[in-house]
């Protein structure tokens, strides 16, 4: 294996401590892969951006899939997972995930976590692309701020060395290329400060989301892609990274809306809600069989053409009916939201518009979570496992953390990588990545906003491709002409991960000349099996420049070199 040597301008570490694992996140994922490998014996340390419950899962309102209501079968969810992957998904990886998915939910049932009941049994309601109702559900619309909950209680009831404040900025390697930990900034908060590092054989990245790479999300603003970016500055494998799911229904802000937008669950169009225009019209009735709970792709579609017909900026979700005591009891936290915004539900339908929600690619992995790195994990939204393909399919994204976090920590603790103790060795001094100024943030945003959104195309993605490579190739003239370009920090080591993401994104959607799943190219409007029936893959090559190619779907998940450890 051999390694990038690509690294961030960053300070030499001033500190460091030992460990079997590092995981670097805090979500359903991370924790989950941490409990599991502080089970089984290994010495686990805990890296997280914010603080411990402060990730994407606590934002989570919907639920968690899987097969556990009557008459219900992993084989039918199965079938719907595949269908919203629109022929991307790996059939081996969904399957793992329907069978071992009703098991994980109620261990983590086990572990604490308190789902809504009716009647003593589980209360599940269904969301888009799913025939059966299996969304289980907890505070009505809190599912994700009650796992991340239970988890953390967990966390902190059993002693875990955990690090808050802390963004993970490389991985750390040894002489043949295997992982050796990582370095990270603690942000002036917590046991340590500055840039030190986690020396560790085994790195679980259990980063989240790129949400932020675009102006309007319902990501957290933590979200800015840096796991996905590290793993390329490490060497590793990125697929499907077109293919970013925009939830159809965000509450609408105003045009100028920038950052966080409040999600409108897809239970409430599971509960009974429409989606209508402005003339009250409920435009998706006809546009597929389940009209407002079709998979979120063709629902995102749907509502960006019917405001392009009628020149609107935004649509409208309609639960009048519901009633005040539905909506106080059923979708309390969406009730607070809208009110908090001016718009009352149970009065007035809700204007929502699509924005950006979930990276169904990243990092790519085998069925253990293993990377083409030997030695790092991936797990969550950044990782790409093959279960959702083009289109994530509703409320399988906790369910995925969940089944791959245990198989990972099952991995470390059977293969014997925390026999070897890691021996880092220096960073090169070049190849240095230059640094974005905090500024280019914003200025990422609205390229990807304008060029790589919901509604795509040959020219807006060349010229998206021709302005972020501007912003990259002006950091690396900076950086040969002044030995230097912007100040090391946060803002700007996270603008400079966003623009790493940014530039993949939009070389493999610019590269998919068809229309498929969540990728939408209005000049190649159709799916075509025939020549894109494939994954697009990209790595970075040692002089900053993309490696882009695709691969057959037959070739999922990877080959990877071996994870064993090497005799010392």
């Amino acid at each position: 294996m051999t390694t990038t040597g690509i690294r961030l301008h960053a300070p030499a570490a001033g500190w460091s401590i030992a460990a079997d694992v590092v995981v670097v996140g805090s979500g359903v994922a991370g924790l989950t892969a941490a409990l599991r490998c502080e089970a089984a014996g290994l010495r686990t340390v805990v890296v997280t951006k914010a603080r411990l419950d402060d990730g994407s899962t606590r934002w989570a309102q919907g639920g968690i899939a899987a097969a556990l209501g009557e008459g219900d079968t992993p084989e039918q969810h199965l079938d719907d997972t595949l269908v919203a992957g629109a022929g991307l998904c790996d059939e081996d990886a969904v399957r793992l995930l329907v069978t071992e998915g009703p098991d994980a939910v109620r261990r983590l049932i086990e572990t604490g976590a308190r789902f809504d009941e009716s009647e003593g049994e589980l209360a599940l309601t269904r969301e888009g692309g799913h025939h059966r109702r299996r969304i289980a559900h907890a505070g009505g619309d809190a599912t994700g701020a009650e796992i991340s909950r239970a988890l953390v209680e967990a966390v902190r009831a059993r002693g875990m060395r955990t690090i808050e404040n802390a963004l993970v900025l490389d991985l750390l390697t040894d002489a043949e290329g295997r992982t050796a930990g990582v370095t990270l900034h603690v942000m002036g908060e917590g046991q340590h400060d500055g840039v030190g590092a986690v020396h560790a054989p085994a790195v679980v990245l259990a980063t989240g989301g790129m949400g932020q790479v675009f102006s309007a999300t319902t990501n957290p603003s933590v979200s800015t892609g840096d796991g996905v970016a590290l793993a390329l500055r490490a060497g590793a494998e990125v697929s499907d990274l077109e293919f970013v799911q925009f939830h159809p229904t965000v509450l609408f802000l105003g045009p100028d809306a920038e950052g966080q937008q409040p999600l409108v669950s897809e239970a409430v169009r599971g509960e009974g809600a429409h989606l209508i225009d402005a003339d009250g019209v409920r435009f998706m009735v006809g546009q597929h069989e389940l009209a407002e709970l079709a998979p979120r792709d063709i629902v995102a579609k749907g509502i960006t053409r019917r405001m392009l017909e009628q020149d609107a900026e935004h649509m409208y979700l309609d639960a009048r009916h519901f009633g005040a005591e539905m909506w106080e009891h059923r979708f309390p936290t969406i009730l607070a939201a809208c009110r908090a915004h001016g718009i009352d539900p149970v009065t007035a339908p809700i204007p929502v518009a699509p924005a950006a929600h979930y990276a169904s690619g990243g990092v790519r992995t085998d069925s253990h979570g293993r990377t083409t790195v030997p030695g790092l994990y991936a797990c969550g939204e950044v990782a790409c496992t093959g279960v959702h393909g083009a289109n994530r399919l509703a409320s399988n994204s906790l369910l995925e953390g969940l089944v791959y976090a245990e198989r990972i920590a099952a991995d470390i603790a059977a293969n014997g990588l925390h026999a070897r103790v890691p021996q880092p060795v220096p960073h090169p001094e070049t190849p240095e990545h230059p640094l974005q100024t905090p500024q280019a943030r914003f200025s990422i945003q609205r390229i990807m906003t304008g060029g790589a959104g919901v509604l795509r195309s040959a020219g807006s993605l060349a010229k998206a491709a021709d302005q972020l490579q501007r912003l990259h190739t002006d950091a690396r003239e900076a950086l040969a002409e002044n030995g230097r370009t912007a100040e090391a920090g946060v803002d700007t080591w996270e603008a400079t991960n966003l623009l790493c993401v940014a530039r993949v994104l939009v070389a493999a959607a610019l590269l998919r000349e068809e229309t498929r799943g969540c990728h939408w190219r209005e000049d190649r409007p159709e799916r075509d099996d025939t020549a894109w029936r494939r994954h697009i893959v990209v790595t970075l090559n040692p002089d900053r420049t993309l490696a882009v190619h695709t691969t057959d779907t037959t070739d999922f998940p990877p080959t990877l070199p071996t994870q064993a450890p090497q005799e010392q």
